[in-house]
């Protein structure tokens, strides 16, 4: 597991690499962020971010894993396109998504389904850490809300809890233009990774 760490750690700084040699003079708004020299300041993942040249810190911790090289997709992909939530769009139907739809559903929704309810109890608490507001109007479910794991990057998790008749279910969509700021590979580990930071927050809320 140390190789893989370290190769992760390495496409992290290749990342920054290419993003500072080529920097966008408008990366702070198109991230957007606010910068301090050389650093960019933004939320990901429902922590302050600090992106600099010699590394991506979330709070005072190095990210040398898949959240560091997310979000240094992001910011290489970063553009000045804004984003746009509606129509909210199934990971399935994003193009090229194929490869990556039968892990989409087991490590970012199925991966809930057995905190649904705890989810709903600590609702709030999630929309706040993550950047969250209300679903839109037309979204169905028992509950639902969205989440900005990344500035442009939105998702909808839509809740049903269990009855007689069906066992609970969580679907998660995708702002519209998702795609538009990260490669369909990267934008699955959002998910994935969103998903594992709710949990983080239901455990952390029962330890309190």
């Amino acid at each position: 597991m140390e190789i893989i760490g370290d190769n992760y750690a390495k496409i992290v700084q290749n990342n920054l690499k290419r993003l500072y040699e080529n920097i966008l003079e408008d990366l702070t708004r198109v991230l957007p962020s606010k910068r301090d020299g050389d650093s960019f300041l933004f939320d990901a993942f429902g922590e302050k971010c600090e992106l600099r040249p010699d590394g991506i810190f979330l709070g005072n911790v190095q990210q040398t894993g898949v959240i560091g090289i997310l979000i240094s997709l992001y910011a290489l992909h970063a553009g000045p396109e804004p984003s746009v939530l509606e129509p909210l769009k199934a990971f399935k139907d994003f193009p090229n998504s194929m490869p990556y739809a039968g892990a989409f559903v087991t490590h970012t929704q199925q991966i809930l389904l057995p905190y649904v309810e705890k989810i709903q109890k600590a609702k709030g608490s999630i929309m706040a850490n993550l950047i969250g507001c209300n679903a839109p109007a037309s979204v169905k479910g028992d509950f639902s809300f969205i989440v900005y794991p990344l500035p442009k990057i939105a998702l909808c998790y839509i809740f049903y809890e269990a009855d007689d008749d069906f066992s609970a279910s969580v679907t998660c969509l995708y702002s519209n233009n998702a795609l538009s700021f990260l490669p369909i590979d990267a934008l699955a580990d959002v998910g994935e990774y969103t998903s594992r930071k709710i949990i983080g927050l239901i455990h952390e809320s029962v330890d309190h």
